[in-house]
């Protein structure tokens, strides 16, 4: 039951859910705090009743849209909830740290390399780790990877850190070789 935009006891939540909705509540809250000094149109100021409405209608909106992501973060297996040491607590899983790698790696900012060499990649990963391979490639795309030919990858960007920090997440050392070169 909510009151006033708010949960009240009479629906248990489990812990952490609850902890998802006191964060939210709190970013919500400093919503209300920006609100008050944020640009109004005439309508708003001649009704500020229409105003109130809007704001009550995105807060509600907002609520159901979060839900739904925590919902969906379970579903899919990107969240777990645990007991740890009799407490409960969220745990991000391996297909959820997948998932904030390729985030990561989306928005990473590549410059191009200043001494104007390539990075290129090459592996030769076993079908008995063909999920591994096909991680690999497509984190590969998102360091501004492009395929130069079967299982052979070139940059001209300034990843070497990030492509190292990747093959050694997943325990690819052993099928990867790393170059620098200075033409293709």
């Amino acid at each position: 039951m909510q009151l006033n935009g708010k949960l009240t006891n009479h629906m248990k939540l489990p812990v952490t859910d609850q902890l998802l909705w006191d964060i939210y509540n709190f970013v919500e809250e400093l919503g209300d705090v920006h609100d008050v000094f944020a640009p109004k149109t005439w309508k708003e100021i001649l009704c500020p009743e229409i105003r109130q409405i809007r704001r009550a209608y995105d807060k509600k909106m907002s609520r159901k849209r979060f839900s739904r992501l925590v919902h969906y973060l379970k579903k899919n297996g990107y969240i777990i909830i645990k007991n740890l040491d009799n407490k409960k607590g969220v745990l991000i899983t391996q297909k959820g740290g997948d998932k904030i790698l390729k985030i990561k790696l989306k928005k990473l900012k590549k410059n191009k390399r200043a001494d104007k060499k390539w990075q290129m990649l090459i592996f030769d990963i076993p079908e008995d780790k063909r999920v591994l391979r096909d991680i690999l490639r497509s984190n590969l795309m998102f360091l501004g990877y492009s395929l130069l030919q079967k299982s052979v990858w070139v940059s001209p960007y300034d990843v070497l850190e990030e492509t190292e920090n990747l093959i050694r997440k997943y325990d690819l050392d052993s099928y990867i070789r790393l170059f620098l070169i200075e033409e293709i």
